[in-house]
């Protein structure tokens, strides 16, 4: 057999987004974002990860930004360089599930003002939330991945990714990603599961993991000698702890190798350099704890998401309960197999840590419900891999039906009830689709934004100083 001629590894650059989401809770702005727009797009990445996840939540609520005004200005900076979203399938950038005309707009959109790759995922990997928006992107000659959000458990075998893999070829999509968000992924099983995807699908394969757990590196380095042809990366100032491991060093890793990158480590360093002072006066701020810069093993010990910990231990002190965070450990996968054992990602980690924590709280599993478990065991969120625990699914939801459709298959358009809602302050087509995921944020954001231009307005015809709400 001829031997495959290994193509350079490809660098998807997660800073703009990943990166300062993981470890800044998304605060960086566009203003900060925008002077080295010109630098990075010189690097030869494969993609500029820059939106979506909770950029746009935290643009309208913390930053009193259009995330929409973002995308435009690093669409019209990034001249060569394709840019990627991170997309919640039928939950978009929410954490509901939307009526299919909702992501099919948002969908249109998003690549209208510049995004060129939209990586798709569900945070059951039930494939039927993945559809609609894998089969808009294709209709926008957008680039569809599907994300496959990485976790253990007994279901999930080798057998079970590739056939995944298979799935979303047949269903159109143009790459795979391994989505590996709790940093479980350990650098031998990494070896066996990317030549299994690679044996079983011709789309191109993409690793994405997080520090959290302290393997991120090795098993980037196992995954690419296993065929990965891609590779999440985030310059050093916001690599590693709960992001990912840096580019520079994974640049280092494999250059004068099969699979070197050929990009420029000087040209990296003066990128690094931009960024240092912001993780600098993040560390002073404390809006960078050092905490997220270690290792925490317990990841893997008890598979919990680092950012699902600290809400955890937060939780707990809130109830005077911080006695009580081992037993909640305890009780997580049991309410995580209860609950047909699915991943641990946004919004799935939230509703099984919390209904672990009122668990234990209350002395007595199931005895408080929140309404999202009830959701879950209603089949509302869609399918798990494994079935509900029958008894758990009575306690909790009584004798409603649980529904075996895809979720969305129940929801009638949505968008013009959204467009009569906002009409007094809509300004632009896309303000539409802020509304329907965050109403209540983007609502305030409509009325600080007009406030503003009001205030631009007096200042610009010189009348008399009134005051203005800001």
């Amino acid at each position: 057999m001829a031997e495959q001629v290994k193509k350079p590894l490809k660098i998807t650059e997660t800073i703009l987004r990943d990166a300062h989401q993981s470890l800044i809770a998304t605060r960086m702005s566009t203003e900060q974002m925008l002077p080295i727009v010109d630098k990075m797009d010189k690097v030869g990445y494969h993609a500029v990860e820059c939106w979506g996840g909770a950029t746009f939540d935290a643009s309208l609520r913390f930053l009193k930004e259009d995330p929409w005004e973002r995308l435009r200005k690093l669409r019209a900076g990034f001249k060569n360089t394709k840019l990627q979203m991170l997309f919640r399938g039928q939950n978009i950038l929410g954490y509901n599930h939307y009526a299919d005309d909702v992501v099919e707009y948002f969908v249109q959109k998003s690549i209208a003002n510049g995004i060129d790759i939209i990586r798709i995922f569900d945070c059951f990997n039930d494939l039927r939330n993945l559809k609609t928006a894998v089969k808009a992107a294709n209709k926008e000659k957008g680039h569809a991945q599907i994300a496959l959000s990485y976790t253990l458990g007994d279901a999930y075998t080798l057998d079970y990714w590739t056939n995944m893999a298979k799935q979303i070829e047949e269903m159109g999509a143009d790459s795979i990603c391994i989505k590996d968000m709790a940093g479980l992924l350990v650098p031998y099983e990494a070896t066996k599961l990317v030549q299994a995807l690679k044996a079983g699908t011709k789309l191109p394969i993409e690793m994405h993991t997080h520090y959290t757990s302290g393997v991120a590196s090795m098993t980037y380095l196992k995954s690419v000698e296993a065929g990965a042809d891609i590779i999440d990366t985030a310059m050093s100032p916001f690599a590693m702890g709960t992001s990912q491991p840096a580019t520079e060093v994974m640049v280092e890793t494999f250059r004068g190798t099969e699979y070197d990158t050929g990009l420029d480590q000087n040209l990296l360093a003066e990128i690094a350099d931009y960024f240092r002072p912001m993780q600098e006066e993040a560390l002073k701020t404390g809006l960078l704890n050092p905490k997220v810069m270690g290792v925490n093993i317990k990841t893997l010990l008890y598979q919990v998401p680092g950012g699902m910990l600290s809400n955890l231990v937060s939780q707990l002190k809130e109830a005077h309960a911080e006695d009580k965070y081992y037993q909640v450990l305890e009780e997580i996968p049991r309410v995580r197999k209860d609950f047909g054992e699915p991943p641990l990602v946004t919004p799935s980690s939230q509703i099984v840590g919390t209904q672990a924590v009122l668990n234990v709280l209350q002395g007595e599993r199931y005895k408080m419900v929140t309404k999202e478990s009830k959701k879950v065991l209603a089949g509302e969120f869609g399918e798990t891999v494994k079935p509900f625990n029958k008894e758990v699914q009575k306690k909790c939801i009584g004798d409603t039906e649980p529904i075996t459709c895809r979720p969305a298959d129940l929801l009638k358009p949505q968008l013009a009830e959204f467009e009569k809602e906002i009409a007094a302050w809509k300004q632009q087509d896309e303000d539409v689709l802020s509304y329907a995921l965050f109403p209540q944020v983007a609502m305030e954001f409509f009325k600080y934004r007009q406030a503003q231009q009001e205030k631009v307005d007096v200042t610009a015809a010189d009348t008399e100083n009134k005051a203005y709400p800001v």
